[in-house]
């Protein structure tokens, strides 16, 4: 099949000349998480010729960074390009997740389409009205497909009646509302207008995206000019930039100006090399024209959003603004007993450099000095984007300390407000009612319900700061089987504040090691997080109790020995399997007076006071309301 293919998709010779503006397409792939973005374009890829025939291809190619192949989720938006009836398709794979939505609001500008993929069983998605909204607000034009259509409970007629209704609700235009539609299994391969008839491959798709999406509006005699709309840094060339250009074209060697937002002068330099998409591979060219989306090197102070020119061009080309961050972790330097045992780069200025790193390539993230010299405010968009930072700095042999997760006010009018998000719930009609319990509790709105086939859909509009940590409590309450999606949806009033967790800790009053002995003897306090034979220290968490309050327990104590023996056999000691928590389980679990220690290979939850003494001053703070430094 693929050898047919192949004579029919002719592998991409990147030679700018062999493309008119008119043979160029540039499409963005949008979608919520998992409804199969990623896979589609594997399919793309496969069907357009670009691997050879005994080429081995990993699933899901697009993703890249380890941390995306690990949970199954693009975090970072990536180009590639395939050719089908002699045009260009250059094709973008954007992330699904609203955490990482200023990757989306950038890549959105350098294309002229969009495809938007919905699962057939689930529908529209938060996630999905958050993408769809920016790219209808650019007036780009789409097309849907509804994939996954093989699964059991797949509903496509409903399905597209919701996406309409969606388009409707995000006020698009009379030409976007009226958006041609496939069907198909990404998986499989197929795409078809009519899903009772399926295909074998996903021409359809190419077709309609070429006949369907207009070629850029860009002015190809006018002097080079280029957005900046990712960077990357690389250990040869330095600085990679990648954008469409959109005027012009530029070659090797050229002397171009570097302009920000304002029409301001940042720097000049000359074009190192010029890299165009093929495949998943980026390949050196002498010269690109505009509308292509390439990677250029040799400018090592632009920055995203900055203007790349001929040195005729006085004015900057608009960006769109990008959403401000709404939530905010502090990032400190880790100041436990265990503090360099594990990880290689522990030092305040090793990690400011490397928070002033991340937020030169990502706009949705800032860095701000903290209240002492040894710790920073990372603000960003949710829980999901910082701790992939942090999981990142992690593996790259860092030691930090994080504080809980605090949302950003806004001031308006004299009046301060807090964010609001839409939280969707999904969930078996046997767990609403405790569900709707807990989210009232929240002080979160009940806005739409529906049911069918079992199932119930919960919409609700709540604090962001009364949904950190919820979504643990969520699995548990839903026995697993719940879905929770959440997306920023405006600001508003301020609302009672809420407990950040009803039940107390075990808090270690020893240093040591966890012996099995006394950790059984706890069990009865609570649940226990550690296991025996883990290093302790005073301060550090253990466990949690019923009941609220904490309580400091001895977890290194062993067993007494006499010189008398017992007339019967002492028991083994088993103990009940520590709850261990996950990093986003643990970034939201810590109270305002907690921290949570990170190294390359441990997690561990501490009080900010690491003698009793403090633990006390610290807890009258929080019980009055005030901060805890």
């Amino acid at each position: 099949m693929y050898t047919i293919l192949r004579l029919k998709f002719k592998i991409i010779e990147r030679k700018s000349e062999m493309y008119s503006v008119e043979n160029i397409r540039d499409v963005a792939i949008i979608a919520h998480v998992d409804h199969g973005k990623t896979t589609l374009v594997d399919q793309l890829l496969q069907q357009s010729g670009v691997y050879r025939e005994n080429q081995q291809v990993q699933e899901r190619a697009m993703d890249s960074n380890d941390i995306e192949k690990e949970r199954g989720i693009t975090i970072l938006a990536k180009n590639t390009a395939v050719e089908f009836d002699d045009t260009l398709f250059n094709i973008v794979d954007t992330p699904g997740h609203a955490d990482f939505g200023g990757e989306v609001e950038r890549v959105l500008s350098m294309v002229d389409g969009v495809v938007l993929l919905v699962d057939a069983a689930e529908g529209p998605m938060p996630q999905t009205k958050f993408v769809l909204s920016k790219a209808l607000g650019l007036g780009l034009r789409p097309i849907v497909v509804v994939n996954k259509i093989d699964r059991h409970d797949a509903r496509p007629e409903e399905v597209i009646d919701e996406v309409f209704d969606l388009f409707v609700s995000l006020d698009a235009t009379d030409e976007q509302l009226d958006f041609p539609v496939l069907f198909g299994a990404a998986r499989d391969g197929w795409l078809a207008h009519d899903y009772k008839h399926p295909t074998d491959n996903c021409h359809d798709l190419f077709k309609l995206m070429k006949g369907y999406i207009p070629h850029p509006k860009v002015d190809s005699e006018a002097a080079f000019s280029m957005l900046a709309t990712t960077i990357e840094k690389d250990n040869f060339l330095g600085r990679m930039i990648t954008g469409r250009i959109c005027s012009g074209k530029v070659v090797t060697n050229q002397p171009v100006k570097v302009l920000d937002r304002e029409g301001n002068l940042v720097e000049k330099g000359r074009i190192a090399k010029i890299l165009a998409f093929r495949g998943l591979e980026r390949s050196p060219v002498d010269e690109a024209i505009a509308g292509d989306i390439v990677t250029i090197s040799g400018l090592p102070e632009v920055m995203v959003s900055n203007t790349i020119c001929d040195e005729s061009v006085c004015d900057s080309i608009p960006s769109q603004p990008i959403d401000p961050p709404t939530l905010a972790m502090t990032f400190g330097v880790n100041t436990s007993p265990l503090a360099g045992q594990e990880g290689k780069k522990l030092t305040s200025r090793e990690i400011k450099d490397r928070l002033e790193s991340e937020a030169e390539v990502n706009v949705a993230l800032q860095v701000e000095q903290g209240s002492t010299a040894e710790t920073f405010k990372v603000m960003g968009r949710g829980e999901l984007m910082l701790s992939v930072l942090i999981e990142n700095m992690r593996r790259e042999g860092f030691e930090l300390s994080i504080a809980r997760p605090e949302v950003m006010f806004k001031q308006v009018d004299g009046v301060m407000q807090e964010p609001y998000e839409e939280v969707v719930v999904d969930v078996d009609e046997e767990f609403a009612s405790v569900v709707m319990e807990k989210m009232g509790l929240k002080k979160a709105e009940l806005k739409n319900m529906s049911s069918a086939r079992g199932k119930q859909r919960l919409v609700f509009i709540a604090p962001s700061r009364s949904m950190i940590g919820y979504q643990a409590e969520f699995m548990m309450d839903t026995r697993g089987t719940g879905l929770l999606n959440r997306v920023f949806s405006h600001f508003g009033e301020m609302k009672t504040q809420p407990k950040s967790r009803q039940e107390g800790v075990l808090v270690s009053m020893a240093n040591g090691t966890s012996v099995p002995y006394a950790l059984f003897a706890l069990e009865a306090r609570g649940n226990l997080f550690i296991g025996g034979g883990e290093k302790l220290y005073d301060g550090m968490i253990i466990g949690e109790t019923a009941k609220p309050g904490d309580l400091e327990v001895n977890p290194v104590k062993g067993k007494q020995l006499t010189n008398v023996r017992s007339s019967g056999k002492d028991e083994a000691v088993k103990l009940t399997k520590p709850r261990v928590k996950t990093l986003e389980e643990a970034l939201t679990y810590i109270a305002e007076d907690e921290l949570l220690e990170v190294t390359p290979e441990s997690l561990r939850l501490r009080k900010k006071g690491l003698t009793a003494h403090e633990r006390k001053v610290h807890r009258r703070q929080v019980e009055n309301g005030e901060a805890v430094i």
